[in-house]
């Protein structure tokens, strides 16, 4: 399991021209699920993102969470990060969970993510999305459960 996060101004996704989530100040969050990620995981994940130290205190300095800092949270489905580049030039998707199981796992995360946090909005999983965003910072980070 994988996230890759963005501290945002503001980001939204967008399905056939229509808004489907958006947020203002707060994380982008894309997840990608992979071959033996289990619902067991999703607690640990769910953690580490709405306590990360990455929003700005008084005094400058990188020392707030979304949740002190009353940001939202919006989450994406994004298979490609576990796209694999090693080999030709055409990336693998092997190791991604795909299908009915992903969408599972994909749902129990943002369920179990709202219930620790407010606002979180979604893309729609498995749809092309357009996604926009203005980052804050740039700050971008990687996190992965490997268990």
């Amino acid at each position: 399991m994988r996230l890759l996060v963005q501290r945002v101004k503001e980001a939204s996704v967008e399905v056939d021209g229509e808004v489907v989530g958006e947020i203002g100040p707060g994380l982008l969050a894309f997840l990608g699920l992979h071959h033996g990620d289990t619902a067991q995981q999703i607690p640990w994940m769910v953690n580490k993102l709405c306590g990360l130290r990455i929003f700005t205190d008084d005094n400058g300095k990188m020392n707030l969470s979304v949740q002190d800092a009353g940001g939202g949270i919006l989450v994406v489905s994004q298979f490609t990060l576990y796209g694999d580049c090693s080999r030709g030039r055409r990336p693998s998707f092997i190791d991604a969970l795909a299908g009915p199981e992903a969408e599972k796992l994909y749902g129990q995360f943002v369920e179990q993510l709202r219930k620790s946090h407010s606002p979180v909005q979604t893309g729609r999983f498995g749809a092309s999305m357009a996604v926009s965003l203005v980052n804050d910072g740039p700050v971008t980070l990687w996190i992965e459960d490997v268990d």
